[in-house]
């Protein structure tokens, strides 16, 4: 196999046009390579400045998770320190998380973040809308976000073998027609969310969520939702 490191996006689009896989950390593609035999040409980011940048309105897809610190918002810092072990950590990658992976770790941060993406194609770049990078799974060369006003992350304990843990996030960002709540759940593998204007109040904040998605959760799920935004809409100056 042979591995390709553009470090500009014109290479990297060539790279592609060629037909390189993307392999991110390789952490969750190595094991099939090594069953069903490796990619002829393969590409990776890791010296793209473009998909390498940290900040509190961007992070890169070619940034590993044990590198997102306090410089990007609490939710997205904590749902990275929550995946895998340090050894997955060191390695696994942002756009690897969000479009190679089945659990996708990140997607309920990236969502109350409202996070738009910015792809890598042959033709260039663009940007996209999360539920395209779900669907369709492009080379994702960063994430960008309006920094929130405040926002919160719960990650409950799994058992060994079962499901995957409920994950909450939610955050609140200033909008021209007042303050926004966005609420996103993982539950099992299914990831819902939903949104909720003028949430000066916890119980008109919760009643407009019921009216989206997320009022499909069962009663459990509900209540760590509930739980997180009293918190949240009571303590808005905590980032």
């Amino acid at each position: 196999m042979l591995l390709r490191l553009p470090t500009s996006v014109s290479e990297a689009r060539e790279c592609l046009a060629e037909g390189a896989v993307p392999i991110g950390g390789a952490t969750l593609v190595w094991a099939t390579w090594q069953r069903d035999g490796f990619p002829e040409l393969a590409m990776s980011l890791r010296e793209l400045p473009e998909a390498n940048v940290v900040g509190r309105r961007t992070l890169g897809g070619a940034v590993v998770l044990n590198r997102i610190d306090e410089r990007v918002p609490d939710v997205l810092r904590l749902a990275a320190a929550t995946v895998g072990t340090g050894a997955v950590r060191r390695t696994a990658t942002v756009g690897g998380n969000l479009v190679g992976s089945t659990l996708r770790c990140l997607l309920p941060a990236a969502l109350v973040l409202d996070a738009r993406a910015m792809v890598l194609e042959p033709e260039g770049v663009r940007e996209a809308d999360l539920s395209e990078v779900v669907a369709k799974r492009p080379v994702l060369l960063s994430l960008r976000w309006r920094e929130p006003v405040a926002c919160a992350y719960r990650k409950l304990d799994g058992e060994a073998g079962g499901p995957p843990p409920l994950v909450v996030s939610s955050a609140v960002h200033a909008d021209d027609d007042g303050d926004r709540l966005r609420v996103a759940v993982r539950d099992g593998y299914e990831v819902l969310s939903g949104s909720a204007l003028s949430v000066t109040d916890v119980e008109e904040a919760l009643s407009g969520l019921r009216g989206t998605a997320l009022g499909e959760l069962p009663a459990a799920s509900w209540e760590v939702v509930r739980s997180q935004i009293a918190g949240l809409l009571g303590g808005r100056g905590a980032r």
